[in-house]
């Protein structure tokens, strides 16, 4: 269940960052690859922020 909320959140943010690289201002495209690389990193140490968060805002597995 968690692994869905991350992937939802992950997914939102990487949208809502690309639109506002192209409406705003070129730059929020940076904040699209500090997701990618966090998607990266989590898949080869198996920790990700975004769970710790999750769980101690009461999300169950």
């Amino acid at each position: 269940m968690i692994d869905r909320y991350i992937k939802g959140i992950a997914g939102s943010f990487v949208l809502i960052s690309l639109l506002l690289a192209y409406f705003v201002n070129p730059n929020w495209a940076w904040f699209t690859v500090f997701v990618g690389a966090n998607l990266l990193q989590s898949a080869f140490t198996n920790w990700c922020l975004m769970e710790i968060f999750l769980r101690k805002m009461g999300v169950k597995d």
